[in-house]
């Protein structure tokens, strides 16, 4: 069973901070992403976690320089100290082969915390035995590589829809987690649960570093809102995820659009935000 999720099950996601609130309440994400080779990845993660509502950005990856020539609003630093994680997001930018012995160690330790992790890229091949509460955001090809090192058939009896769905929640039961499977029609699923379908995204959206904007907008969700269940904050990061990249390419109420970058996508979370709310 699948059910589309909408505008008003994502504005449930979002509140107006209190005088009450301060940078711990409105949610700590933590990131270790992005490489020498790909700097960018943890820049768009760590804007795209300002930018939808986190309270204190911790950045523990390789790219140190370029996320706080960008944000130095972050605290930047190889160890995380007693700061307490709302949300952790490892593995855009990436790659698990060349990533050394020390940072596999280093993420192992993350997934086998308590802290929910949103899981990319280049650390999805670390998700098997995790103990962490954890959301995968594979796309097609990834979720296709993963679906094979678990030893799980292609659904080739089905096409569409129902072979992403069905793929979805086979993999999302064999690892006990949270799958995000990406796409023009976002699929989420989770083990024993109802899969959620998330749409409304334009064509405009597919475009290379999106996918880091919305891990980074996945985090800032998760950790400011502990105790929903991670699969319907991750379909609401993904709704907010499309609706700001609608504002950004122009193209709502029936608008063609024009092109976009993924920096626009996370730099017009705060209008997306504001409207929802109102």
């Amino acid at each position: 069973m699948t059910r589309a999720w909408t505008r008003t099950d994502t504005a449930g996601f979002l509140r107006v901070p209190t005088a009450d609130d301060d940078k711990y309440s409105r949610g700590v994400v933590a990131l270790r992403t992005g490489s020498a080779a790909y700097p960018g990845a943890a820049v768009l993660g760590v804007e795209a976690a300002w930018r939808a509502g986190a309270g204190y950005v911790r950045y523990l990856g390789g790219a140190a320089d370029a996320v706080l020539a960008r944000r130095p609003e972050t605290v930047a630093a190889q160890e995380l100290g007693r700061t307490r994680v709302g949300a952790w997001v490892i593995g855009s930018g990436t790659d698990a082969a060349q990533g050394g012995e020390h940072e596999e160690i280093e993420l192992r330790r993350i997934l086998a915390g308590t802290d929910p992790v949103v899981v990319d890229a280049g650390a999805l091949d670390l998700a098997q035995g995790a103990v962490a509460p954890l959301v995968l955001t594979p796309h097609a090809g990834e979720l296709a590589a993963l679906r094979a090192r678990l030893g799980l058939e292609p659904r080739d009896s089905l096409a569409g829809d129902d072979r992403r769905v069905a793929e979805a929640e086979e993999t999302a039961s064999a690892l006990g987690a949270v799958v995000l499977s990406k796409g023009a029609r976002t699929v989420v699923a989770a083990p024993d649960a109802e899969s959620l379908i998330v749409g409304n995204g334009p064509a405009w959206l597919s475009t290379a570093g999106t996918g880091d904007v919305l891990a980074g907008i996945l985090g800032a969700l998760i950790a400011a809102n502990p105790e929903r269940p991670l699969a319907h904050t991750a379909a609401a990061a993904a709704w907010l995820h499309g609706a700001a990249a609608a504002r950004a390419s122009g193209a709502q109420d029936g608008a063609i659009g024009h092109p976009i970058v993924a920096m626009d996508v996370a730099e017009a979370l705060p209008a997306t935000i504001a409207e929802l709310i109102a």
